[in-house]
């Protein structure tokens, strides 16, 4: 008789789970010599809370309390600490840092074999402006990675604000904007370009998410978003900065990132084990403005990684 777990959920046993926690172990160590302090948010929020997040990620999962409240399993650990840093830490001087282990949900589309459950590990920086903001978590994330054995990984580089700003100096209606911005998240360069010869568009609106390398990438780019990721990159030590590669398509999923955004890629695997970013307006929906940028690891994706790397 099998008795099976809900979609996109699955069991741990204990042999695939010590080695799941020595991840998680070298993964704290790192935060906690960089003075992050590890926080815990409740699994279950209000929903209304979330929402003030704008991730663009539906809740796996939704209840209602005894009281009528609608309730959703968190889909990330960001929005939370947002809520915590503006809450509980709003006289608090900054830059605060915060980071995490914990289960986060997701809803998936069905049949594609996407997990709903998942555990994430990473920080969030609250309160550092770009670029030293932005330096330090990335500067974190190398040495996160480092630690757990990981050394075939490239930290693929962007910036959430570039492709809108691109939009704006060009004219671009504001609803034909979205559809492209649409098209670009989802990764669809066919959709991009078939509305951009439609519609008689500038030709930079294809060329330039297509643009990959080194820093000779943003010669061509004009504007304060290329400037910023030109400083960031300035700012890096060599042994971080041997590991980025520039995307200018990069798009992340959720929706609160306002600048540099990156993905931790391996080519053991054909997707992202993490990646996170700059949300500098997200606090101020929550009651303190504050800039912020963090990352999230998925602990699952980076063991796949590891376990590919010692095969």
């Amino acid at each position: 008789m099998i008795h099976p777990t809900p979609s996109g959920t699955r069991d741990v046993l204990p042999d695939e789970m010590r080695e799941l926690r020595a991840i998680t172990d070298a993964l704290r160590a790192t935060f906690e010599a960089r003075g992050y302090g590890e926080i815990r948010t409740p699994t279950i929020e209000f929903e209304d809370v979330l929402r003030r997040g704008e991730t663009g990620v539906d809740p796996a999962y939704r209840v209602f309390d005894d009281h009528g409240h609608v309730m959703a399993l968190r889909p990330d650990m960001t929005v939370p600490i947002a809520r915590v840093a503006a809450t509980r830490y709003a006289n608090a001087e900054p830059p605060l840092r915060f980071s995490y282990t914990a289960h986060v949900y997701r809803g998936v589309r069905p049949h594609r074999g996407q997990m709903r459950e998942f555990l994430q590990s990473g920080i969030e920086l609250i309160g550092s402006p770009a670029p030293d903001g932005t330096i330090e978590v990335l500067t974190v994330l190398c040495e996160a990675l480092d630690a757990t054995g990981l050394s075939d990984y490239r930290i693929a580089l962007g910036s959430a604000s570039l492709y809108p700003a691109l939009l704006r100096r060009l004219g671009v209606p504001e609803e034909v904007g979205r559809i492209l911005l649409g098209a670009l998240g989802d990764g669809d360069f066919v959709s991009l370009e078939r509305e951009v010869t439609e519609r008689g568009l500038d030709e930079s609106l294809l060329s330039v998410p297509q643009m990959r390398g080194g820093p000779e990438v943003l010669e061509e780019i004009a504007g304060s978003e290329a400037d910023g990721l030109r400083r960031v990159i300035a700012g890096l030590d060599d042994a971080v900065r041997d590991r980025v590669v520039l995307d200018l398509g990069l798009a992340r999923g959720l929706g609160y990132y306002t600048g540099a955004v990156f993905d931790v890629l391996s080519p053991t695997l054909g997707e992202p084990l993490g990646g996170g970013g700059r949300y500098d307006d997200l606090l101020g929906r929550f009651g303190r403005p504050l800039p912020a940028a963090g990352f999230a690891l998925h602990v699952d994706k980076l063991h796949l990684a590891l376990a590919g790397v010692r095969a």
